[in-house]
């Protein structure tokens, strides 16, 4: 290995190492002495409660772990949004499951636990997978109740959910292991089945304390809404059970009962170990900006000698082809940030989408399509070619192309950001908006409308000429302190944490988990069997 290698190999260790810390302290939740106060109530906490559920020596993948990371901090934090959830299988079945954390304020819903919540249904409804909600939540944190209770995408919509899940046929089934309160109480209810671990459990539309200041009726909570009461008098409970522990088993139960799902039919042969190791991605991906093979990261994911280029010689700056990843076949979009030569033997930027490599990237989504096969995002791209050239040679047109393949594909997408995600590129490469089922970002991402230097020259720019036009004058050192202010406050922003907050991606991951997390995000697309016939609409010619 040489110099370079294992300096980028350090640098991106360094960055896991850091992450691996912030993780650790999220997973704390609402620290120490509120997971004592549950413990003394001889209850679990969320992430314990995920263990037992999950089979034994199989993989729970965590998604937002960083959802509301440095978010809300006036009020105290809320941590993995007060919410731990992800994929995990259970007695053999992979299934979402959703946990309130009542460590973190008492699993009161923030707005970042709602928009968390709904993407955890979204993953569901696509996907056509099982989900398991473990409920113990005060309700809407109420000192910020007008940003998670009227809007189209607010707490509200989690109830619409479950009516189209069950629609759907999507099993929910929901354990209330804690509180379940005010318009909260729904969940589990339009869930398939309700149940309630007793003492601890409790459901109702308001506490003893708001019974008793709107009507004057003095009753205890476990009358209220106890698992007893709902079990023996209103019937709202189908099951109740002494333990969580019991309550738990009950869930893998039902899980072994499910019939086999109907499948998309995605096609899977032996898994083959890729050519070189994941981690060498490690030591391939530049610590600094500069150039690299992507195809050397590609060798690294999928099962050796499975890739199949496609117009390796045309449209360089992005690499297409087919390949297997863990068995399962896949298409692969990848940005490449070389310097390659055109066909015409001039030099090209890596990293930025040109007019033929977009219209390649278009045709092969369109051929991925047509042959129903999952696509796969690797995106390090800093936007579409500018300047003259480009734009009489129709840049915009073929870049309207690539997006409208990306925007009308019908066949599962997983995107990674590996590196730069800048502008009409993120778009152009499945970003959030463009609906993949699962979106991972690596340690190394930055999401931004530009690169951090040139946004910051360009709001100096604007910064100084209003200052010009007040009358000031500005000298070159104070010009320079506005460009490093300026600068550290775009480069916040475009850091994979920012992102992961505000849940634009749905969780920073290990470069080496890539291989294992794709395969996994295409396992569970394969439980939809309902893809539609593609339609493009119209395409600028």
């Amino acid at each position: 290995m040489d110099l370079t290698f294992n300096q980028n190999e350090d640098h991106l260790r360094s960055l896991l190492s850091q992450m691996e810390q912030r993780a650790a302290q999220v997973r704390l939740g609402g620290g120490k002495k509120s997971i004592e106060k549950q413990k003394a109530k001889n209850k679990k906490t969320a992430r314990e409660r995920i263990e037992y559920l999950i089979d034994k020596d199989s993989t729970f993948i965590e998604l937002g772990l960083f959802a509301g990371y440095e978010l809300y901090e006036d009020q105290g934090g809320c941590p993995a949004g007060g919410t731990v959830a992800g994929i995990g299988i259970i007695s053999g079945r992979q299934a979402v499951i959703v946990a309130n954390d009542q460590t973190v304020k008492a699993g009161a819903w923030f707005p970042i636990t709602g928009k968390k919540n709904l993407r955890l249904q979204e993953i569901a409804m696509e996907n056509r997978l099982p989900i398991i909600y473990l409920v113990d939540s005060a309700g809407v944190y109420l000192p910020m109740q007008d940003q998670i209770f009227p809007d189209k995408e607010h707490f509200g919509r989690i109830f619409r959910n479950n009516a189209k899940m069950s629609g759907m046929g999507i099993t929910q089934i929901a354990a209330v292991m804690g509180a379940c309160v005010a318009g909260g109480a729904y969940l589990p209810i339009m869930s398939d089945e309700t149940l309630m671990v007793e003492e601890n459990g409790s459901v109702f539309l308001a506490g003893s304390y708001l019974v008793k200041a709107a009507i004057g009726e003095e009753i205890d909570n476990e009358s209220l809404g106890g698992a007893r009461m709902h079990a023996q008098i209103s019937g709202t409970a189908d099951y109740t059970f002494a333990s969580e522990e019991a309550c738990l088993d009950h869930i893998k139960k039902t899980m072994s009962l499910l019939g086999a799902p109907r499948q998309a039919g995605f096609d899977r042969v032996k898994a083959v170990a890729p050519a070189r190791p994941t981690s060498d991605i490690y030591g391939i991906f530049p610590r600094d900006g500069k150039p690299y093979d992507v195809q050397e990261i590609i060798d690294c994911l999928v099962d050796a000698g499975s890739f199949a280029p496609f117009k390796s010689a045309y449209g360089k700056t992005i690499v297409c082809g087919y390949a297997r990843i863990e068995g399962w076949a896949v298409g692969i979009v990848a940005n490449q940030r070389k310097i390659v030569k055109s066909g015409k033997g001039e030099m090209q930027m890596g990293g930025v989408i040109y007019n033929d490599s977009a219209d390649k990237a278009a045709r092969f989504i369109l051929n991925c399509n047509q042959k129903k096969i999952p696509l796969l995002f690797l995106q390090d791209v800093t936007g579409f070619m500018v300047g003259s050239r480009s734009e009489q040679a129709g840049i915009i047109k073929d870049g309207a192309k690539l997006v409208n393949a990306v925007a009308n594909s019908v066949v599962p997408k997983i995107t990674i950001i590996m590196g730069n995600s800048f502008g009409a590129g993120n778009y152009a490469m499945c970003g959030k908006a463009y609906d993949p089922r699962f979106i991972y970002a690596w340690p190394t991402a930055k999401i931004a409308v530009m690169g951090g230097e040139a946004a910051a020259k360009t709001l100096l720019q604007i910064e100084v000429a209003s200052m010009k036009a007040q009358g000031k004058t500005i000298d070159p050192q104070t010009e320079e302190k506005l460009l490093s202010d300026i600068k550290g406050r775009y480069e916040k922003q475009t850091s994979p944490y920012y992102a992961a907050a505000r849940l634009w991606v749905d969780e920073i991951i290990d470069p080496a988990q890539t291989r294992s997390l794709v395969a996994q995000g295409i396992a569970a697309a394969n439980h939809n069997p309902d893809i539609d016939a593609l339609k493009t609409g119209v395409f600028q010619v």
